[in-house]
């Protein structure tokens, strides 16, 4: 498994010109990219297996506006983003249409368990304790980034003890709380001043709370933190979590789709589609070389 305090590449990421305003505008990626029917994924979907909608590949994705990962167009009823993108690549690769089910984070696991969806995508990280109930395929890596606004008096946050006594933005049930809470259990165990997690159910208000001061950083995703700084300039990233994650396609354990994501997804990357979509959501220093099934996930001591 990988573990990167502060990867090198996120650091440019951060100072790259390829992060200008201009290059991170939505209002400029609404028109789908696409890819041909790939016969070697299709031939690596199991034989008699039946898609929630036939002909489809129904995909939950979040409903919230996370940009780069997740938002909606400017119709506001069309998702975007880079795993709406995916998706279809996905979709695509496997001769099927795409269905998109906007869904809360609480809601995939369950919902994938029940037949509800095909496939999730969600920026969700491998952990060793979700491959115990689903299957993986990876198609990005991805750093966790502490946040603040652009005038905090926080500088840094380079491990645990700078969390102590802060109130921290962080979502439910996300691998982000797991590191949050583990920090906190071990600071408190040391007489530091407990943190305070802030857990709020949309972007909006996330972003509304940092800013208005009612929270002192936020703690989630490298994607999302990099695309705020790059395109409203009123945040800054002063630190990341202890792991680098690998992001990706998740489905039912043990039905078989794995390996043809796994396929779809490195066909689009030796064809190229899948750099359009890393370059016009900003992620282009989180692509992989090739997908992994089921690769080693986070561990949480």
């Amino acid at each position: 498994m990988e573990r990167v305090i502060v990867s090198a590449l996120a650091a440019w990421l951060l100072s790259s010109p390829l992060c200008a305003a201009a290059t991170l505008d939505a209002k400029n990626n609404e028109t789908p990219i696409h890819i041909p029917a790939n016969p070697q994924a299709i031939a690596k979907i199991p034989a008699g297996f039946h898609f929630v909608t036939p002909g489809y590949l129904t995909v939950a994705t979040s409903a919230s506006n996370s940009p780069p990962i997740g938002l909606w167009a400017s119709d506001n009823k069309t998702l975007i983003g880079s795993d709406p993108d995916f998706a279809r690549l996905l979709a695509d690769s496997l001769g099927l249409k795409l269905k998109l089910v906007p869904a809360a984070w609480e809601d995939w696991p369950l919902g994938l368990t029940a037949g509800r969806y095909d496939v999730a995508m969600f920026n969700i990280a491998v952990t060793e304790e979700r491959k115990k109930k689903f299957d993986f395929a990876t198609y990005r890596a991805d750093n966790h980034a502490f946040a603040v606004k652009t005038d905090s008096a926080i500088t840094a946050i380079k491990g645990r003890e700078d969390v102590a006594g802060k109130r921290i933005i962080v979502g439910s049930g996300t691998n982000q709380e797991k590191i949050l809470l583990s920090w906190d259990a071990k600071n408190r165990a040391q007489g530091l001043a407990p943190v305070q997690p802030i857990y709020l159910n949309d972007d909006a208000s996330a972003t509304l709370a940092l800013l208005s001061g009612r929270a002192d950083a936020s703690f989630g995703p490298q994607a999302m933190a990099a695309w705020k700084v790059a395109s409203r300039g009123q945040t800054k990233i002063v630190g990341h979590g202890p792991f680098r994650a690998w992001v990706a396609v998740t489905t039912k354990k043990g039905n078989g789709l794995d390996v043809a994501l796994q396929q779809a997804i490195n066909g689009a990357i030796t064809s190229g589609q899948y750099q359009q979509v890393l370059a016009r959501w900003g992620e282009q220093e989180e692509g992989v070389e090739a997908s992994q099934v089921n690769p080693p996930g986070i561990v949480y001591q």
